[in-house]
């Protein structure tokens, strides 16, 4: 495996020259999502940005580890923030719930509930979509979130969603597009012809994943602009514990995510290639 990605790395250095004629580089946004959702998730999004390919991180307003997360992104002015709005509270040993009066959006105990959507795992009833939500709580909610994230960051540049979240109803869509404008956070990367990244990057090793990674960097077109994204985190006990059902791998998952974005290999592939790491922010630069 080692030996492909050497060989990925070689014909980087071939295809940079047809590259550097081109009257544009690639760029390519890496961004890396959930920096507030754990203690581990905070650290290794700060890793990816100072010793990687991260250029945007989303922030999860909600969480417990939000203070800390805004301490480090404050102690990092130049990364570019998004608000990662957030409706659902996912993982089994972990809760979060609204920041404004939101019981419509909650479940008896007061958190948000685990999923928009149902699946074989999750029935209607444990999804939001599967309740009496409220329109109205659902704006106040998202007011809130974008409100406390720019009380703390100045950096803050745009909105994302956490699991889709702004994609459960038109209405709540047209309130996402709204509350952008109304901020000032409406850089919307579609708007600017972003594609995504075009290789799925999956695998059990880092190897498998790099490699994945490198045959996508070979495959952006000049004078395009890419999105990729993934969640960087630690594998340490916090990690460990963080799981539901269906998905219990999360600690060692997102430590090879963390891997990948601060690879060597990865990096000098990327300036090999001559392509340009830009933020959300860069788009309307």
């Amino acid at each position: 495996m080692m030996k492909y990605i050497r060989l990925l790395l070689v014909l980087g250095v071939l295809l940079s020259y047809d590259q550097l004629l081109a009257q544009d580089a690639p760029r390519l946004i890496v961004r890396g999502d959930d920096i507030g959702s754990t203690h581990a998730a905070n650290l290794a999004c700060i890793k990816a940005y100072q010793d990687g390919i991260m250029q945007s991180v989303e922030i999860m307003v909600p969480c417990a580890w939000f203070p800390e997360a805004v301490r480090l992104l404050k102690e990092n002015p130049a990364l570019d923030v998004g608000v990662h709005l957030t409706l659902t509270s996912e993982w089994e040993n972990v809760k979060w719930g609204p920041v404004s009066h939101a019981p419509s959006l909650s479940d008896g105990d007061g958190y948000f509930f685990p999923m928009i959507w149902a699946n074989e795992r999750f029935p209607e009833e444990r999804t939001l979509r599967g309740t009496g939500w409220k329109l109205e709580e659902v704006e106040a909610e998202l007011r809130a979130q974008i409100e406390m994230a720019l009380k703390h960051l100045p950096q803050v540049t745009h909105l994302s969603a956490h699991m889709g979240c702004t994609s459960m109803d038109e209405r709540v869509r047209k309130i996402h597009e709204k509350l952008a404008r109304e901020y000032g956070l409406d850089i919307d990367p579609g708007h600017f012809g972003v594609e995504s990244f075009p290789v799925r990057v999956k695998g059990e090793t880092l190897e498998e994943r790099t490699a994945a990674f490198i045959d996508g960097l070979g495959k952006l077109a000049a004078g395009k602009t890419y999105l990729f994204v993934e969640h960087p985190a630690l594998a340490v006990m916090e990690m460990e514990a963080v799981g539901h059902d269906g998905y219990y791998t999360v600690s060692t998952d997102r430590q090879l995510v963390t891997e990948l974005f601060t690879s060597p290999f990865v990096k000098e592939a990327i300036r090999n290639l001559g392509i340009e790491l830009i933020s959300y922010a860069d788009l309307v630069k």
